[in-house]
């Protein structure tokens, strides 16, 4: 047994007497006070308070893509340790400015200008924030597939989990939903690419009808992760594009769950060279470590200044969170991780694909990279959702000892292995899918 500070013998229900004790209960995807309780975490594996190893097929909170203690990111830890933790968020720090220079390296241009945050939630607050002073316009839109962001603001664009979203209005003025582009289930029943994604249009037309004024900006994600790991049709972004340009809107694309080489390219909208105007960025920017960033061009940066833009707080670009992002960008270049990624993609899918031919109740498998997902189906035929299986099948799992998400109410399961998994790791992943599914 690793050794730890905790005190040796403590029961895993003493643990959760101080979670009923002490914690207001606010879990994302838990709705009891229940174990595992974790106490350590190495490479892709996390271990509970009773010694028992987990394989963690959900990064963390997707936060741990390098691995649970990833080296390099330790050490630019401890070294910041060793010489500035925190500093004022009005003054420069070495720290920040070392990370928005490399940032801009990995980044195409024109994106260039950063600011440091805390979480997505933070960034992608700020973006639009951005978005509506660079334009001077007050409207939004997202798709209905979108999850961008549990404070009151992102929830109010936060579309794609409805039990995120609804409940916790009224949200403010200005905040839209439109079609997203949800293949598998299409919610006008077309089927692509004989449809040419004309959801997208459609729902444009009935947007700017709703609306106001003219729209500030789109935000949307590459690949929608927690909508259920729905990944746009070839030209989709292209063609979100061209209407932000059409109608003098800003594009801002949500590279939380999908950014720095997690989908086997740095960026998840190079795959179709499309370039929003402003990009935020958080997850495993920090390796673990709580932070974010808004990345726009010379041009926003300018215009926002110029207008007295004012954003931040008292952790706002803290020297030990901008290391740990520095070391972070240095590992998935110098490591050529987004290749890394593609293999450990491919190899999962291929056993997802194996898991398929042999379990009928697996109807679609999406994703790419580290970010994949598969979604239940009570007929293949008809694509109906097996809502509630993913609850089932997410508990045997972890009885043994595999840990992942379940999205869309039960129906997908979401897999993000992190960049130190094996492939006996994703064969041990796959036996254990194999047996819940079989039971």
């Amino acid at each position: 047994m690793f050794e730890t500070k905790y005190p040796a013998g403590m029961s895993e229900a003493e643990w959760l007497k101080k979670a009923s004790s002490y914690i207001l209960h606010t879990r994302l995807d838990k709705s009891d006070v229940s174990g595992p309780v974790l106490i350590r975490g190495e490479g892709s594996i996390v271990w509970d308070t009773n010694g028992k190893e987990y394989l963690d097929f959900n990064s963390g909170q997707m936060c741990s893509a390098l691995g649970h203690r990833a080296p390099r990111v330790v050490a630019a830890i401890k070294e910041a340790c060793d010489s500035l933790i925190h500093a004022s968020s009005s003054i420069y720090n070495v720290y920040e400015l070392e990370l928005a220079e490399r940032l801009a390296g990995v980044l195409p241009a024109p994106l260039c200008r950063a600011f440091f945050l805390e979480s997505g939630a933070d960034a992608n607050e700020a973006a639009v924030q951005v978005a509506k002073i660079a334009t001077g316009r007050t409207s939004i839109a997202s798709p209905h597939t979108s999850f961008h962001g549990l404070s009151d603001s992102t929830r109010a664009v936060t579309f794609g989990v409805p039990a995120w979203h609804h409940g916790y209005g009224p949200y403010a003025p200005g905040n839209h939903a439109f079609m997203g582009p949800y293949c598998y289930q299409c919610p006008i029943g077309l089927t692509f690419p004989e449809c040419a994604t004309v959801c997208l249009p459609g729902s444009l037309t009935v947007l700017d009808a709703e609306l106001d004024g003219p729209l500030a900006a789109f935000i949307t994600e590459p690949l929608f992760s927690a909508g259920g790991v729905i990944e746009p049709p070839a030209g989709w972004l292209a063609a979100l594009r061209r209407e932000c340009d059409a109608r003098g809107a800003l594009l801002i694309f949500d590279e939380a769950q999908t950014g720095l080489g997690k989908l086997g390219t740095m960026w998840a909208f190079e795959r179709e060279g499309v370039i929003p105007d402003i990009v935020t960025i958080s997850k495993h920017f920090g390796g673990g470590v709580s932070i974010s960033a808004v990345v726009t061009t010379n041009e926003i940066a300018d215009a926002v200044q110029d207008r007295g833009f004012v954003h931040g707080h008292s952790h706002t670009s803290d020297p030990l969170a901008c290391a740990a992002a520095s070391a972070t960008i240095d590992t998935i270049v110098e490591e050529d991780l987004p290749a890394k990624a593609t293999a450990i993609g491919s190899y999962w899918r291929g056993c997802l694909d194996d898991l398929a031919s042999r379990h009928e109740i697996i109807g679609d498998i999406r994703g790419r990279g580290l970010l994949q997902g598969i979604e239940f189906v009570h007929d293949r035929a008809t694509h109906r959702p097996a809502y509630g299986h993913g609850a089932q099948i997410e508990a045997a799992c972890m009885a043994r000892g595999l840990l992942f998400s379940v999205r869309r109410n039960g129906s997908v399961l979401r897999f993000v292995p992190p960049w130190t998994t094996t492939e006996s790791q994703l064969d041990r992943a796959a036996a254990i899918l194999d047996e819940a599914l079989s039971t």
